[in-house]
């Protein structure tokens, strides 16, 4: 029977490993990533778990999911749906088989759906396949639990270590299936369990044992798939996660700068592992605290800065908040400080676990006083070491703190990543004091080229000042509540931030003649990529601008989010980033598609709400369309009903009539006006708009139409 079994080439696969938060889905998959990434596969990873630390056993809830896109060149997404869907339980069958394709493998423990497991996953019969219409012939139903206790009978390790192990023989039946090379990850189990090496020749004997299940019984299917490596670009690589790469993308640029890293946080999900990480390289001189609170983190860092580190503090959304008024004493005594925000689904406690990117205007905006801050944001699980290098180099380049946006997907998520060289990094320099200015040195003094402060190191002869939270003379330094300084001082640190240069934003994708621009920020490029392409294999003229520097934008933002006759700016929050844009650009006015699910964007979903704006009749900004959900929604009806609004507005705007535009968010009210103002007599003159969205119709009538009762 072995040699019917046919092995077939594969250009990608996705496969999804779910079960209890205590199965070890996380480990199983990171090992499966790590073999993949090895042998020159692209990937890309999503591990997506419960916000319980400990749910109740084969709870609904408690179902923890890894899932890996593998594919023979680079892959972008961690892909909509799954190939393989390993189920250790009831409920993670229950609960993940949406995640599967209609014809995806499905393996799972027999031995995890008894009638006790059954019925916590809240199936009403025994037929549980039959009752979730899976076709009997695509699951590969192994008595798991018993096999691995067979396995490790004479291993001497109590039962409750040994059924810790089933992950690894759902491992050996997958590795099996992509004819994965169990050297491989019998060298990552003995590395991560050095100090432990009878374990880790337990769990490598449990490894080969399922991968023997898969090749003596076929397991249920037709073949074994391979996946080969189209482009092997040299290099050293390995898997890395988004938080990971933070941690060592700090660490270079401390290296690169000559400056020691220090990182003062308290621990929160998803930002916890970048405290984890650097805290193991005290070698390369980084210093890690962790402090009792937010607070403490963010101010101790602010200290460090002061001294002369490189400060860096990192937390969520939540910690953000509580951080807002040390980030203040940053921007005021303008030190170096950069800080991570690794967003997580709010408000308050929210989805701890989850990954959304609604603390922009937070990052943006978030603090008392004109507070200026740089923005930068990650783009993927490997972009996050450029982000976090580049943010540093802004720090201390500008003397200014620096908000670095990731998210939880990208910082949990992992990708193949080629080594970089530390010769290959952009230079750093701190801008120091110079010899020059010993014995006349005031803190403020700007370089008549950067406008940049000069930074002088506590300790240092003949560069004594003194810096805190009150406003300073810009001349002198000393403590000063005098109007035009303070308008001065307040506008200087707003145009240095402004003029901080930036990259251009790069078009990607047909950018000469695209009918529809995509526009996102950060994480989601992936996806966004992604979906251009699917649209471009379908015909469609499609383009991409990712922005990764937010605050400053790039100086080509405005020609490029005008250049185009339709463009669609689609976030994972409700419009942030689209507001920001609408208030940097006149005249910008684009379609929008905001989800806030706590999950990343399905490729196909996106997809379909594109299409539409690609064949609507509307063009330029006649018009503008909200997306909703996963549907593209155009308003103003077909080209007749469009056409009689335009006839309309046209007659009135030369008049002097006053014109009220009623109509929800979304349905094109500042368009209108905009066109009603460019026609009218008054067209020469500055357009004022006023929202009323915040105003209560009670207000309203009171105050601005002078109602009385």
């Amino acid at each position: 029977m072995a040699e019917k079994l046919e092995v077939k080439e594969l250009d990608q696969v996705v496969v999804r490993f779910s079960g209890d938060s205590g199965d070890g889905m996380q480990l199983a998959g990171n090992i499966f990533s790590t073999v993949s990434a090895t042998v020159g596969n692209g990937i890309s990873t999503f591990p997506d778990y419960p916000a319980d630390i400990r749910a109740p056993q084969g709870s609904l809830t408690g179902v923890s999911g890894f899932q890996v896109h593998i594919g023979a060149g680079k892959v972008f997404t961690p892909g909509d749906k799954c190939d393989v869907l390993v189920a250790m339980n009831a409920a993670a069958l229950k609960t993940q088989y949406k995640y599967a394709k209609p014809q995806a493998t499905i393996i799972i423990d027999t031995d995890s759906f008894g009638p006790k497991d059954l019925e916590k996953a809240q199936f009403k019969s025994e037929d549980y396949l039959g009752e979730m219409g899976i076709d009997p012939d695509r699951v590969v139903q192994c008595p798991l639990t018993t096999m691995v206790k067979d396995c490790l009978a004479d291993s001497g390790m109590d039962n409750k270590s040994v059924l810790k192990c089933r992950n690894m023989f759902a491992l050996g039946i997958v590795c099996w299936l992509f004819n994965r090379d169990l050297e491989l990850v019998a060298n990552f189990l003995r590395d991560k369990f050095a100090k432990k090496p009878q374990i880790a020749e337990n769990n490598i004997k449990v490894v080969q044992a399922g991968f023997d299940y898969g090749h003596n019984t076929h397991a249920s299917v037709p073949a074994t798939y391979r996946i080969e490596s189209t482009s092997k670009e040299k290099g050293r690589y390995m898997d890395i996660t988004g938080n990971k790469a933070t941690a060592y993308g700090l660490i270079a640029a401390a290296e690169k700068a000559g400056m020691q890293l220090y990182l003062g946080s308290y621990p929160i999900t998803p930002a916890t592992d970048i405290l984890h990480e650097l805290s193991k390289h005290k070698s390369c001189g980084v210093i890690t605290v962790q402090c009792e609170d937010e607070i403490s983190g963010c101010a101790s860092a602010v200290g460090a800065s002061f001294a002369g580190a490189l400060a860096v503090t990192s937390t969520s959304g939540p910690g953000i908040c509580l951080k807002s008024e040390a980030l203040n004493l940053a921007v005021i005594d303008e030190l170096p400080l950069v800080v991570i925000d690794v967003q997580r689904g709010g408000p308050s406690t929210g989805l701890p676990t989850k990954s959304e990117q609604t603390d922009l205007l937070q990052a943006l905006y978030g603090r008392n006083g004109e507070s200026p801050m740089p923005v930068v944001a990650a783009l993927s699980p490997t972009d996050c070491f450029d982000a976090a290098y580049q943010a540093s180099k802004i720090a201390v380049e500008h003397l200014t703190p620096v908000i670095l946006l990731t998210d939880a997907f990208i910082a949990n998520g992992s990708a193949a990543w080629k080594l970089p060289t530390i010769e290959g990094l952009d230079a750093i320099k701190p801008h120091y004091v110079t010899p020059e200015q010993k014995g006349n040195y005031t803190p403020y003094e700007l370089d008549p080229e950067t406008k940049v402060r000069y930074w002088a190191v506590p300790g240092q002869e003949g560069y004594t000042h003194i810096l805190g939270g009150l406003e300073k003379d810009g001349k002198t330094g000393a403590i000063s509540t005098e109007p035009e300084n303070h308008n001065i001082m307040c506008k200087l640190r707003a145009e240095k931030v402004a003029n901080i240069p930036v990259p251009d934003v790069e078009v990607l994708g047909d950018k000469d003649d695209a009918d529809l621009l995509i526009v996102g920020f950060g994480s989601t490029f992936g996806h966004l990529y992604s979906a251009m392409e699917e649209l471009q294999k379908q015909g469609k003229k499609v383009a991409l601008a990712q922005f990764k520097y937010i605050n400053p934008l790039p100086k080509n933002t405005a020609e490029v989010l005008l250049k185009y006759n339709k463009v669609v700016v689609a976030e994972q929050n409700l419009g942030q980033f689209a507001a920001y844009l609408r208030s940097k650009v006149d005249g910008f006015v684009p379609y929008q598609y905001n989800e806030v699910k706590g999950q990343p964007f399905q490729v196909s979903e996106l997809v379909a709400a594109f299409s539409p704006l690609l064949t609507s009749p509307r063009g330029g900004t006649e018009n503008v369309s909200a997306v909703e959900g996963n549907q593209a929604l155009p308003h103003g009806g077909d080209g007749g009903g469009l056409g009689l609004i335009m006839d309309m507005v046209q007659k009135v705007a030369p008049t002097d009539a006053n014109i009220l535009i009623t109509g929800e968010n979304g349905t094109g009210k500042e368009v209108l006006a905009r066109e009603i103002h460019r026609l009218s007599r008054r067209s020469g003159k500055q357009m004022v708009t006023v929202d009323m969205g915040a105003i209560t119709e009670t207000l309203f009538e009171r105050e601005l139409i002078g109602y009385k009762q």
